[in-house]
């Protein structure tokens, strides 16, 4: 089992993190593979861990009865899934699907719990997370409800394509509309247009934007609000690295990353 070095290497919240915090929190994180499609844990269920994904994203998803589901958020580098766990909960709030292959560190959600309590100083950049999830949620709802399946779907790669480390995404058609929580005959259209525009190219379940402008000027205002809370969160990162006299993030060691 790999053990962190350094608790900054690659994600943002840990990045803003103090020296005596990380030192704090070093021991309780291990680095992990997170393949695409695993289901980290469900809603409703003992959450185990957390994780502060590096290089994969997280995709944050709700599921009725009939077997529906709908992606309600995501979790890049910038945060961190299961962060119900800071708040005292032990249960799940939603499901965690990786949705892009890649790394991360994992930390009992217990151990989270307990440093939360003891922590104001890793609870600033959990909240600032919080404020930044909460808006990705809330827009993500409104865009459900009152935008088309093609602004919808430019507005989900558009926030895929800000997190990922190149312009391909593996995914197939059917994936991506039970993440919107629309039909697969709704994303076949919406893709054909965009593909048609020259802003897209798929088969053989991946995606590559060849025109991200002429996809944010196709996305609705929603890809916008929530690339600015974006922004915001990732502001006060710098300002953190700044107070703790840190000039830059750390990306995860190559030889952490041979280690997982």
């Amino acid at each position: 089992m790999a053990r962190a070095t350094d608790s900054r290497e690659g994600n943002q919240l840990l990045a803003a993190l103090s020296p005596a915090e990380r030192q704090r929190l070093q021991p309780q994180l291990e680095w992990v593979a997170l393949p695409a499609g695993a289901n980290l844990y469900s809603a409703g269920a003992s959450l185990r861990h957390v994780y502060f994904p590096t290089t994969a994203v997280i995709s944050l998803v709700s599921s009725m009865r009939d077997g529906a589901t709908v992606e309600v958020g995501t979790v890049g580098s910038e945060g961190v899934a299961g962060v119900c766990a800071f708040m005292g909960s032990r249960e799940a709030l939603c499901s965690g699907v990786v949705l892009t292959s890649g790394h991360g560190w994992r930390m009992g959600a217990r151990a989270a719990a307990d440093f939360a309590r003891s922590s104001d100083a890793l609870m600033q950049p959990v909240l600032h997370f919080l404020q930044a999830l909460f808006t990705q949620i809330a827009q993500t709802s409104a865009c459900n409800r009152h935008h088309g399946v093609e602004q919808q779907l430019c507005r989900w790669l558009l926030l895929n394509d800000d997190r990922g480390e190149s312009s391909e995404l593996k995914a197939t058609q059917e994936r991506i509309a039970r993440m919107l929580g629309v039909r697969r005959e709704g994303v076949t259209v919406g893709a054909g247009k965009l593909q048609s525009a020259g802003l897209i190219s798929y088969g053989r379940g991946r995606i590559s934007i060849l025109d991200r402008k002429g996809l944010e000027l196709r996305s609705c205002e929603c890809y916008s609000v929530m690339r600015q809370a974006q922004d915001r969160l990732r502001a006060t990162t710098v300002d953190a690295h700044q107070h703790h006299g840190e000039r830059r993030l750390y990306a995860a060691d190559a030889s952490q990353r041979q280690a997982a």
